[in-house]
């Protein structure tokens, strides 16, 4: 889709030189928070199972493996998630598409769900919204990895299919709306 593609370097590029001084912020409370670059990259499974390096601002201290004072804040307001807009603009990303995840999941998908991978991977979609608070619904759980598998994942796959089958621009922009306003 050549206006997906065409939106997404236009407002990418655009929002990067917008925020970028809240991006720079950001970078340097994360560098002082954890004692560390700031950034955070990451492997995960993008477009036709191709591994691609996502980036965000680093929200866990490596010492202690835990989320930072500082990166509560960046994660509760989003912000971590700006660096993403550079995956965008490069093409390993697009605004609306199925979150990427890490190896062993995406890159498993048998049948059907396989058909999911034709998607380039996106920084909101339906599911996303859906499980906003994803990590509080885990952090609940008595076994977090084992409810992510059989519930949400599930959940999640059904959902990006259902987009696959109904993508359009339209649609898009309604999810980026929903994806503003919640």
């Amino acid at each position: 889709m050549i206006i997906k593609r065409l939106f997404d370097l236009f407002f990418s590029l655009l929002l990067l030189i917008i925020l970028s001084p809240v991006m720079i912020l950001g970078y340097v409370l994360a560098s002082i928070d954890t004692l560390s670059n700031g950034f955070f990259t990451q492997r995960r499974i993008g477009q036709y199972g191709v591994p691609f390096t996502i980036f965000k601002l680093k929200t866990i201290s490596p010492k202690t493996k835990k989320i930072s004072s500082i990166g509560k804040l960046l994660r509760k307001s989003k912000i971590d998630e700006l660096p993403q807009l550079f995956n965008v603009l490069l093409g390993n990303m697009s605004f609306v598409g199925p979150r990427p995840d890490v190896s062993g999941y995406y890159d498993k998908l048998e049948g059907e769900f396989k058909k999911i991978l034709d998607l380039k991977p996106g920084i909101t979609c339906e599911a996303s919204i859906k499980y906003a608070n994803e990590e509080m619904v885990l952090e609940k759980q008595e076994n977090p990895l084992k409810y992510n598998d059989e519930v949400i994942f599930p959940d999640k796959l059904k959902m990006n299919l259902e987009y696959l089958n109904k993508q359009s621009f339209w649609l898009d922009i309604k999810i980026l709306f929903r994806t503003i306003v919640r």
